[in-house]
């Protein structure tokens, strides 16, 4: 399950990136995705695959606001990859930790250890040093990414502070298909007043792309962007939270290393060194973030052993001109 969700991401980063190069309309890419995902949740319900919900009025109140976040933090992550390369917009969402420590402190009151702060230097460091460096760096692509950064995290915490207990009357799976269809109900009107007037059928003839293909990278991409989110509740329920969240690390490095290869994204050592960076910080505060006061320590050691050899190995890939 865990090579399907890597497959997936990668397979939507690349055709996502295909179809906003072709059509930079992020806000109705957004809405076709989220559209693609309610057809196959309302089909697994048809089919029995999954057993159908009941909603109350009061959750679908609560859940609400969780879907406009999903749902803009989705358009912002379309508006960067148009923007900006593939990694490097993923390299901006690897500080999403930074954003959790902050929004949880100011929302839920929690105070992090002095070892999940550390961890978020090398991010926030990382990330500062590989935009400097960044050839294609641009601020529309660089501030959606970071917006996307706030809105996905808002929506991790406040799910907390909103629902409560009230999320164990439904299971990951439907929790997260009511999220999918009130997101897509939500970026309808978003859709039709950003670009409802420029997405017409002139509009697309008049761009001289073969829309056949290009109907069928965003199928495919609207495909892989729900299969990928709905593995990632299926893994979450299968492993604990921090090996979920160490292979969703491993998961963004994966991601980074396919994009640079099939796109041929020109990289210079510093800005590889920032990614890096960024990457390592992020391992690290997964590793500490669950870790109990008497098993810092080790934890804190082992993760640092393991770091540096990630570092290890990324230099000598650098070196052999990988």
């Amino acid at each position: 399950m865990i090579v399907a969700w890597y497959l997936l991401n990668i397979y939507f980063n690349i055709y996502n990136k295909q179809v906003l190069e072709a059509l930079p309309f992020p806000y109705t890419i957004t809405a076709f995705q989220l559209a693609f995902g309610s057809a196959i949740i309302f089909l697994m319900w048809a089919l029995k695959l999954h057993p159908a919900p009941r909603v109350t009025v009061a959750q679908l109140a609560k859940i609400a606001p969780l879907a406009a976040g999903h749902m803009l933090g989705t358009v912002f992550t379309n508006m960067s990859l148009g923007k900006v390369a593939v990694s490097f917009t993923h390299t901006i969402k690897a500080s999403e930790p930074f954003f959790t420590v902050l929004l949880s402190a100011f929302f839920l009151g929690e105070t992090p250890s002095l070892l999940v702060l550390g961890s978020l230097v090398p991010i926030v460091g990382g990330v500062a040093l590989a935009s400097l460096t960044e050839v294609s760096f641009n601020w529309i692509g660089f501030w959606s990414a970071m917006a996307s950064n706030l809105l996905n995290q808002s929506r991790n915490v406040l799910s907390k502070k909103l629902l409560g207990g009230e999320e164990e009357a439904l299971d990951d799976i439907n929790l997260f298909s009511i999220l999918t269809i009130l997101s897509f109900l939500l970026s309808l009107p978003l859709m039709l007043f950003a670009e409802g007037v420029k997405f017409t059928p002139g509009c697309l003839r008049s761009t001289g792309l073969n829309l056949q293909e290009l109907c069928v990278r965003a199928a495919l991409a609207g495909f892989c962007f729900h299969g990928y989110q709905k593995l990632s509740y299926l893994i979450l329920a299968r492993v604990s939270p921090v090996t979920h969240s160490v292979a969703n690390c491993v998961k963004r490095v994966v991601v980074i290393v396919a994009s640079v290869l099939f796109f041929r994204t020109p990289i210079s050592p510093v800005n590889a060194l920032g990614t890096g960076a960024a990457l390592g910080g992020v391992f690290l505060y997964s590793r500490l973030k669950k870790t109990k006061p008497k098993e810092a320590s080790q934890a804190r050691t082992q993760a640092l052993l393991q770091l540096f050899s990630k570092f290890s190995f990324l230099f000598e890939a650098h070196r052999l001109g990988w």
